[in-house]
């Protein structure tokens, strides 16, 4: 099978699957993620179809909407590239990377990181902070039904994996338990300078936000 044809395979799975996700989380949140690791690729090492199709199958099953199952996602990507017939090397270089990617799975310890996991994991870290990561950071918030932010829950930023997971904190919080702390945890070179504008976005946004929070309390 063409890699023209797998990926448009892929795409269509991933679509089909993601149709009724959570919108932070859905296909358009996927394509951002498909293109940055590209653009990353670019002018880094690694094998460039395990990038694209760990990109495209990274969220599949997201474990914090599957009753915080840590396998399922690389179990799903695991059986939809057998079904096409792929080489057995290259599934397990995928599935590999749509279990480790995410941060909590990073939290106690770092996972070993192969090239592609590296690109892939600052693609998808990338959309959690500029302007969109802070849309999507208060759109699952709202989802969860979580305050937008309550002066008296401070951030608890020394988080385990099991505290980080149960979190119902405040979603202004969450810039302190992760979104701020992505910038120096970036694997690339070139995630790391796409990461910095946003990362400066950030902080410009939280200060205008206390302003405004604070202006007539």
């Amino acid at each position: 099978m063409e890699e023209n044809e797998i990926l448009q395979r892929t795409i269509f799975y991933v679509q089909q699957t993601l149709k009724d996700s959570e919108r932070g989380h859905d296909w358009f949140h996927i394509l951002r993620v498909y293109r940055q690791a590209d653009l990353i690729s670019l002018s880094e090492p690694g094998d460039k179809q395990v990038i694209r199709l760990a990109a495209l199958l990274h969220d599949i099953a997201d474990s914090k909407f599957h009753m915080g199952d840590e396998n399922l996602g690389s179990e799903k990507a695991r059986a939809f590239l057998f079904s096409l017939e792929l080489p057995l090397i290259l599934i397990e270089k995928v599935s590999a990377i749509v279990k480790d990617i995410s941060y909590s799975s990073n939290l106690e310890k770092e996972n070993p990181k192969t090239e592609e996991l590296k690109i892939v994991q600052d693609a998808d870290r990338l959309d959690a902070i500029g302007a969109i990561g802070i849309a999507r950071a208060f759109h699952y918030g709202g989802y969860k039904n979580r305050e937008i932010y309550n002066p008296d829950l401070p951030p608890q930023t020394s988080m385990n994996k099991a505290l980080y997971k149960t979190s119902n904190s405040p979603t202004l919080n969450h810039f302190y338990e992760k979104l701020l702390l992505l910038k120096d945890k970036m694997n690339t070179t070139t995630g790391k300078k796409m990461a910095q504008s946003r990362h400066e976005f950030l902080e410009i946004y939280l200060n205008q936000f206390y302003k405004e929070w604070n202006e007539f309390l």
